[in-house]
């Protein structure tokens, strides 16, 4: 990995990308390079990281080999145009942004461009994110396969086809908000039943934790860790039945059909 990277923008989620890199420790410092739009933004970054840093989104597309758009979807189409001109074949331009298409960007650009289009969750907050990621016909597959590897410092990395990133908002981007709701109402019931609110929030962020790892390392279907915790005639299985009488898996199912319909409304808003 010894490409120059270049932020422009380096809002929560470039913050995010760039603390990986740097626990990474596999990219030197001097081939990181971030833009900010004001002084304050850039005596924090430089506090923060021994990065080089600049104000001039010029700068960064000149001298990088992989170029980050981190800035707010509405800024994209600005950022592309003011710097376009600089922008050659061999470099890649990599979306992180919400409704941003891969046409759009190459039709900003004006030219030929290796664009690659990614969707990282929130939770590469912490290095355990999930990552789309998708690429126009100029990017080549070991190039792909390399911007793979740079977001697996993030967390985990599918490869799809752009009409699915949709489907991926519902289930990995907008779903940690779902889970966070989980957490709090678990919490509130246990409150109820007179746990401490602190312990209990605690409990169940580690009860949630421990049961996607379950899964995850036993490779076991989720239905057969359920009935796993379900013994006849027990406490869970009256639980489970009760989340079923209340309409549990569908209000998820037709919750991630809502969010990605709007989802698509917004695309076609942009």
């Amino acid at each position: 990995m010894n490409k120059k990277i270049g932020f422009i923008g380096c809002g929560n989620m470039g913050r995010a990308m760039l603390g990986a890199l740097m626990k990474s420790k596999q990219i030197e410092t001097d081939s990181i390079m971030a833009s900010v739009r004001t002084e304050s933004s850039l005596r924090e970054l430089r506090e923060k990281w021994p990065i080089r840093t600049t104000m001039n989104n010029l700068e960064v597309a000149k001298q990088s080999d992989i170029i980050i758009l981190a800035v707010n979807p509405a800024q994209y189409e600005t950022v592309i145009k003011e710097i376009r001109e600089v922008i050659t074949s061999d470099q890649i331009i990599v979306s992180i942004a919400a409704g941003i298409t891969l046409g759009q960007m190459q039709d900003w650009i004006g030219k030929s461009s290796k664009i690659i289009k990614t969707m990282p969750n929130t939770p590469v907050l912490v290095q355990e994110g999930m990552t789309a990621i998708c690429a126009n016909e100029h990017v080549h597959g070991s190039e792909l396969e390399m911007m793979s590897r740079y977001f697996r410092l993030f967390g985990e990395v599918e490869v799809m086809e752009e009409n699915q990133f949709d489907a991926f908002i519902a289930l990995c981007g907008s779903s940690p908000a779902y889970i966070f709701m989980m957490i709090e109402a678990m919490a509130d019931g246990a409150v109820k039943l007179g746990i401490p609110r602190k312990q209990a929030i605690r409990m169940a962020e580690q009860t949630i934790l421990g049961s996607a790892k379950l899964a995850m390392e036993t490779g076991i279907h989720p239905a057969e860790l359920k009935d796993m915790v379900c013994s006849p005639g027990g406490a869970t299985i009256a639980a489970v039945s009760e989340l079923e009488d209340r309409g549990f898996r569908s209000a998820v199912i037709h919750a991630m059909d809502v969010c990605a319909d709007q989802s698509k409304k917004m695309n076609e808003e942009l």
